[in-house]
């Protein structure tokens, strides 16, 4: 079944892992106007780099706007909404934002569009600046989203996040249901050195977790992570499954702080929106996972989750590359569009 040993648990240990900053001993290249520099480079060069669509898209049209701009007018309020529209903000989000920007611009006497522009980053960023409830060891993670998320590969990247912050990690493959979804995360159990609990494809999801949760026991782990079935959100019987395994955990670890985080793929736009508010009805979300960043120039969509549904974004993708999931931070994202 795929188990391995746990690395060692000695040494402090930190609430939240973090990303390393990657080293290279190649000459740097010269860096577009705009880009990160110097000791900036490492975690903030990646999500710059993943996030370059969506700054293509935003940022380019709000710099085409403050460059036309002669005098801050209605006009210039109505177009930068139709930019944050367009962006994924959504309606409600984007109205709110220009509304404050137009309150700052009027109070501070603001007269060059170069700055309102600043003032709307900032507002932005405190839009998006949420507390985190703090890690309580030990925990279980239950992950949901629908198929074609990157739920699956999530989980192992956050493994291997935990484990390389020496909290010792069990995966339970309790998506049982989509074909190969667990010789899949058996690869990343490989990979993070961290034990697997499997069964036969189709069988109880609630009976992994139950042996997961047992194993997770008798190791005395940190962290166990739970890889749920996919299939579609408005599903009846998925939805009676997530309860079940719920029910599980609380009964037989309730010793355990308990979260559940949602992945999202930021291609899908108001789509996920959706998905996030349908699971939310059947289940206490802790958090959002926004996977394949770097593959939209639709960005506002973390705005508009974190709005409706009072939920904080905890992880980002912004690539396929191991380091590319990252614990979300608003005023990194949005310097990383504007």
């Amino acid at each position: 079944m795929g188990i391995f040993s746990f690395g060692k648990k000695d040494g402090a240990r930190r609430e939240e892992p973090r990303e390393q900053t990657s080293q290279t001993s190649q000459t740097p290249q010269a860096a577009p106007e705009g880009a990160p520099q110097g000791g900036e480079r490492g975690l903030f060069s990646r999500l710059w780099q993943g996030l370059s669509r969506t700054r293509g898209s935003v940022a380019g049209r709000v710099d085409e706007l403050v460059a036309d701009t002669r005098v801050i007018d209605e006009d210039f309020y109505e177009s930068l909404v139709d930019i944050l529209i367009m962006s994924d903000m959504g309606v409600k989000v984007s109205d709110e934002a220009v509304s404050e920007l137009r309150a700052r611009v009027q109070a501070q006497g603001v007269k060059e569009a170069a700055r309102a522009r600043e003032i709307l980053k900032d507002i932005l960023k405190e839009r998006m600046d949420r507390p985190r409830k703090p890690l309580k060891w030990p925990m279980v993670t239950l992950v949901v989203g629908v198929n074609g998320v990157g739920k699956t590969t999530t989980i192992g990247k956050l493994a291997l996040r935990f484990k390389d912050a020496r909290h010792s990690v069990v995966l339970a493959a309790a998506d049982t249901f989509r074909a190969a979804a667990g010789e899949q995360l058996s690869i990343w159990a490989e990979r993070a050195q961290v034990p697997i609990v499997r069964h036969a494809e189709g069988a109880d999801p609630a009976a992994v977790v139950y042996d997961a949760i047992q194993k997770a026991k008798a190791q005395e782990a940190d962290l166990l992570l739970v890889d749920t079935a996919g299939r579609l959100h408005n599903k009846k019987n998925l939805m009676e499954e997530l309860r079940k395994i719920s029910r599980v955990v609380e009964r037989e670890y309730p010793q355990a702080e308990t979260r559940t985080l949602l992945v999202i793929d930021a291609t899908t736009g108001q789509n996920g929106l959706a998905q996030a508010r349908e699971f939310s009805q059947v289940t206490d979300l802790s958090g959002i996972v926004l996977t394949k960043l770097d593959g939209t120039a639709k960005g506002g969509i973390a705005v508009a989750i974190m709005e409706e549904l009072n939920l904080p974004v905890l992880y980002i993708g912004v690539g396929e590359g191991i380091d590319d999931l990252q614990a979300f931070d608003a005023a990194a994202f949005v310097d990383a569009i504007f």
